[in-house]
């Protein structure tokens, strides 16, 4: 199998690049809301692991393990590497979804609650889309800005409302987060065009493996690891579920709808997440859950059907 832009026999695991997507862009809209589903659990996920690992370890080793499944699928299917043009955007899609974003949202998760931590990612779909016109010239309607800004309030005044409303010392790990999340985001989401979503994110992760190896051995050195059913599920999952899975049908899906109007499927993850922490880590919701929910809701519709 051939890695490029050049034509390549459709595949169960290539479909999704460059508009070769069989099911157009409601199929496009269904795997970008997979991504989400898969990423909403990461942060009760990341709970999980950090009950038996320290966070430094459960970063480097969560991105060996996903790197570990992408190299296999990469070298069975015999890919190509990507052409050297396309390496300095892979580096930033390792920067900011394989290293960044998890490491600065699971410093942040020591001291702060899934809730609270769950604005930025209210947070990212607005953010995403800025950076998307400003990388790739995209220009969304008015109309599409204006239901984004207001699903975006909605998630924010929700989240904070969720923490007390108070700021915490993880919030300059969160923002952070938030940042390099929507720069990975925005150029994954390019590359998806030229290259299978999967690819993208496979040799993101083998990209960063001269920096995950040291880093895991060193962290492992110095913090301790406990196993438990938790730590090991948490582990797992932010691993394969998050990590690699997640994203490889997230690129496809921006690939086929495009990344503002993927990045706005997100404005739901955060209660999702709000939802998973209820189930798995036994947090509490207040009465604005339904009513947010339905706001949001009303707001991904409306940026769906607005015409960028």
């Amino acid at each position: 199998m051939r890695a490029q832009s050049s034509a390549i026999a459709p595949s169960p695991i290539a479909v999704g690049a460059a508009g070769t997507d069989p099911g157009g862009k409601s199929f496009g809209t269904v795997q970008a809301a997979l991504g989400v589903v898969a990423f909403s659990l990461t942060f009760p996920a990341t709970a999980w692991g950090l009950e038996g690992f320290g966070p430094w370890s459960l970063i480097a080793v969560r991105s060996i393990l996903a790197a570990a499944v992408a190299g296999a699928c990469l070298l069975v299917l015999r890919v190509a590497p990507p052409e050297r043009r396309h390496w300095l955007g892979l580096a930033v899609v390792g920067a900011g979804v394989v290293l960044g974003f998890p490491l600065l949202t699971t410093l942040a998760l020591q001291t702060s609650t899934t809730a609270h931590a769950a604005v930025v990612v209210g947070l990212l779909p607005l953010t995403t889309a800025l950076l998307s016109a400003l990388r790739i010239g995209t220009r969304p309607s008015r109309t599409f800005w204006i239901a984004a800004l207001a699903g975006a309030a909605a998630v924010i005044a929700f989240t904070v409302q969720q923490s007390g409303g108070a700021l915490t010392s993880a919030d300059a790990y969160l923002f952070a987060a938030l940042l390099v999340c929507a720069a990975g985001y925005t150029e994954g989401g390019r590359l998806a065009r030229v290259m299978p979503g999967w690819q993208v994110i496979g040799w993101a992760l083998v990209l960063c493996l001269p920096v995950t190896v040291p880093m895991a051995a060193v962290a492992l050195s110095y913090e301790p690891v406990q196993l438990t059913a938790h730590s090991v599920t948490g582990l797992l999952w932010v691993a394969i579920g998050s990590q690699f899975l997640g994203l490889v049908v997230w690129y496809r899906g921006m690939a086929a709808i495009g990344i503002p109007k993927a990045s706005q499927l997100q404005l739901a993850q955060p209660l999702l997440t709000l939802v998973w922490s209820v189930l798995l880590l036994g947090e509490h919701l207040t009465v604005a859950a339904p009513l947010t929910a339905a706001a949001v809701l009303v707001c991904i519709a409306v940026t769906q059907r607005a015409r960028g």
